[in-house]
């Protein structure tokens, strides 16, 4: 069944929980929805798990068009929901409406994703505005990672508590469809999601959100440069990848590869003549 926006709403309050996962290129696209994923994150993270980068700062509206375009191409069921990197919606109204219709035009999105609360709804309603779904993302926004002066869990005094709970209300009400909550304590992401109507989406925030998302590196065991306390390995793929290019060096090395099966044959008499 093909996933929408409207889908997604409908699951809400259900037994069944919303599955997303980050994929960024179209090999991995293809093998999340095969396997029955309801969306794909194309997220900004991919400055650090593909591009190598120290954070998500450097990460481009191009970089985000690039790898979307790819995904789109590998999803046939998926909600594809991509990035909008830092600077792209922070500086106007009119910046984050031009960068998003970029993503859902040129990236073929279904939907685009933008972090903060309230200071973040005139683009927010823009956007919808424009016919663009949005999700929204709260909590440990990493765009404002030197901001928090980094990786922390949000939320955790009264104050800081009832401002997730207000950001949440406000982002509704703005036309977001979705909401990520990150690192978030679990009781808190609760209360939000029994606060707000739209489904939530919960990365180190607990088992009461209506649904989850995780990179695939990290539930592979294909990253390790920092792995979050919140993060599960379903896999060591990592291992597995780093064992078979072992073994593709070794029987390079022994002669035994490639074998009798892997190669083209021609005529002798061709042979003979050619020497």
């Amino acid at each position: 069944m093909k996933n929408t926006t409207a889908t997604l709403r409908q699951m809400k309050g259900t037994d069944k929980k919303i599955s997303m996962i980050t994929a960024y290129d179209y090999t991995m696209a293809k093998i999340v929805d095969e396997s029955g994923v309801n969306t794909i994150l194309v997220g900004d993270s991919l400055g650090n798990t593909i591009l190598g980068y120290e954070d998500t700062i450097s990460v481009t509206v191009d970089d985000m068009i690039h790898h979307s375009a790819a995904v789109a191409r590998g999803a046939k069921n998926a909600l594809v929901i991509t990035d909008m990197p830092f600077m792209s919606y922070q500086t106007s109204v009119y910046d984050a409406v031009v960068n998003a219709g970029r993503i859902m035009k040129e990236g073929r999105a279904g939907a685009v994703k933008l972090e903060g609360g309230q200071d973040m709804c005139p683009q927010i309603s823009a956007i919808v505005k424009a016919s663009i779904p949005v999700c929204a993302h709260l909590g440990l926004t990493p765009q404002s990672i030197n901001a928090f002066g980094g990786f922390k869990v949000q939320g955790k005094t009264e104050a800081a508590a009832k401002k997730l709970i207000e950001d949440a209300k406000a982002v509704e009400e703005a036309g977001a469809f979705m909401l990520v909550m990150e690192c978030v304590p679990e009781k808190l992401a609760k209360i939000v999601t029994e606060t707000v109507s739209i489904p939530t989406i919960g990365i180190g925030a607990g088992r009461y959100c209506d649904g989850q998302v995780l990179v695939n590196q990290d539930m592979f065991g294909m990253y390790s440069d920092f792995v979050p306390k919140f993060v599960k390995q379903f896999a060591n793929v990592g291992d597995v990848m780093r064992g078979a290019v072992k073994a593709y060096i070794d029987e390079i090395n022994a002669g035994t590869f490639p074998g009798p099966e892997h190669t083209y044959k021609i005529d002798d008499e061709v042979i003979e003549k050619l020497y």
